[in-house]
């Protein structure tokens, strides 16, 4: 797959670039890019078009300050468009919609695939004064008896009527069950692959 992008492939040096919001997956806007805009993202991080209309390069935000804040960069298999994940820091179309195609973004699924991350992070990078590092430092035994006891509390949070403590107990058991997964190098689309290919059987 390609690497680099080729402006060249446009008569007037522009390329579409996809802005998708890091934690939903939600498509937010496409814009046009040339060379300098892309450069100018890269630099300092945050979605930088070139804008048809005015003929000059426009930062996403610069006066309503909802800025488009980088977290990846891809590029396509033609080396042609971009498509850029990024975490808007308020609503993204002119209108006030969360996305210029009018949709509500939201989708907090997705978020899972961002706290996935923070936990591989924390293994990798070990801090003291991370819990989830903490955890890591004590081993596979530890970790599971965490996933065991925090599914034991569910249960009995589970026979009595407050679904706050529920939901909180809910949490905690997906949270140490992510971090017992990472320890077992296993993502969590591994084990929803195991629930789709039952499924279909």
């Amino acid at each position: 797959m390609n690497t680099t992008i080729d402006f060249h492939k446009s008569p007037d040096g522009l390329i579409p670039a996809v802005i998708q919001d890091s934690q939903t997956g939600k498509v937010l806007m496409l814009g046009y890019m040339n060379q300098e805009a892309y450069e100018k993202t890269k630099a300092e991080g945050v979605v930088t078009f070139y804008s048809r209309s005015k003929q000059r390069l426009w930062t996403k935000g610069e006066t309503s300050n909802n800025f488009l804040h980088v977290r990846e960069i891809l590029i396509d298999c033609d080396g042609d468009t971009l498509l850029i994940k990024a975490h808007p820091a308020g609503p993204t179309c002119h209108t006030g919609a969360d996305t210029c195609f009018d949709e509500v973004n939201q989708g907090h699924g997705q978020f899972l695939n961002y706290l996935q991350s923070i936990i591989h992070d924390r293994k990798q990078n070990p801090s003291e004064s991370s819990y989830t590092s903490k955890l890591f430092g004590r081993g596979v035994n530890k970790i599971a008896q965490k996933v065991g006891e925090e599914a034991v509390e569910l249960v009995i949070e589970a026979k009595d009527t407050n679904d706050d403590l529920f939901k909180g107990e809910a949490a905690d058991l997906l949270f140490h069950f992510l971090v017992l997964l990472e320890h077992k190098n296993i993502s969590l689309d591994e084990i929803i692959a195991v629930l789709q290919q039952r499924h279909v059987k």
